[in-house]
């Protein structure tokens, strides 16, 4: 069942097109990465979703439902710009968001209790948000984004500050609100965050999409029968195959190169013709790679 179906949406602002007639389908209980360069419309899209602006024209289903005021409820949002009032305490402040999202204070102070002690900030409650790091009051954003337990959860640039043990804090916590069933929506310009956490992604540029889908499948079809071969000494190209790079490994004269080919069994007999194999893997494109080739070709 997919929890957001977003039927051919467009968006204009002052003659600018923002947005034109995306259409995109995203899965329930699935970490969906919304890519593409900046002013390519994403964060458009993402206001969309969140009802702080409507489209000009298209749709957009909520859980099989017409996107309607009450499902505002149901999603939490956190975004780049961070939000928080400076001079309210930290345990004030989101004691009052999650009432917004309809919790009770009972609930709201039981549920803050649990997440404050997960995140080892028992001490913060009553500091005011102008006292804390830019990576602190990303913490208690994120807390407040997720608390009222969402059914869908959008993260725009959620690691942007934080030192890598915090990011990782934050990732697992992704992780974990997926297996209670929300779903995510990441947006991000860190490739290596999609490549780990991400199942579908959708790539927008110049307020168009330009390729969706599951992350692996689309991996997989942008591969170009290119291989990974690890020898003993020296390969040189010939007609069979054409090298693309070798990176010497000084330590034991090896090297790593990338071959053009489409067989690869065919592949293996020539370079045994040249050299000793010590491993020989299919090539498999990263998303970045993806991302910068089809950014590159529309633009």
């Amino acid at each position: 069942m997919n929890i957001l179906e977003i039927q051919k949406v467009s968006k204009n602002y002052s003659g600018h097109i923002a947005l034109s007639e995306v259409s995109l389908n995203i899965p329930e209980k699935s970490i969906f990465g919304l890519l593409g360069p900046n002013g390519a419309g994403k964060t458009s899209l993402i206001r969309i979703i969140t009802q702080i602006t409507a489209a000009d024209s298209g749709q957009v289903y909520f859980g099989g439902e017409l996107l309607q005021r009450e499902h505002i409820s149901q999603i939490g949002y956190l975004p780049e710009e961070r939000g928080l009032y400076k001079k309210m305490q930290v345990g004030e402040q989101l004691m009052y968001l999650a009432q917004l999202k309809g919790m009770s204070a009972t609930e709201a102070k039981q549920k803050l209790k649990l997440w404050f002690e997960k995140f080892e900030i028992v001490s913060w409650w009553k500091k005011n948000i102008e006292d804390l790091s830019k990576g602190m009051q990303q913490k208690v954003q994120f807390i407040a984004t997720v608390l009222h337990q969402p059914r869908l959860i959008i993260l725009d640039e959620p690691f942007s500050g934080f030192d890598p043990i915090n990011a990782n804090l934050i990732k697992d916590e992704i992780l974990e609100l997926k297996k209670q069933g929300s779903t995510i929506i990441f947006s991000t310009h860190r490739m290596e965050s999609v490549e780990e956490l991400c199942d579908y992604i959708a790539l927008i540029n110049q307020a168009r999409k330009i390729l969706d889908g599951k992350k692996n499948d689309i991996k997989n079809a942008y591969k170009d029968n290119i291989y990974l071969v690890e020898t003993e000494s020296e390969l040189l190209g010939n007609d069979t195959f054409q090298v693309l790079k070798t990176e010497s490994l000084d330590e034991v004269n090896k090297n790593t190169v990338k071959l053009i080919q489409g067989n690869s069994s065919h592949l293996i007999q020539e370079v045994l013709k040249q050299t000793a194999i010590i491993s020989f893997k299919e090539y498999v494109p990263s998303i970045n790679e993806i991302f910068i080739s089809k950014v590159g070709k529309t633009e």
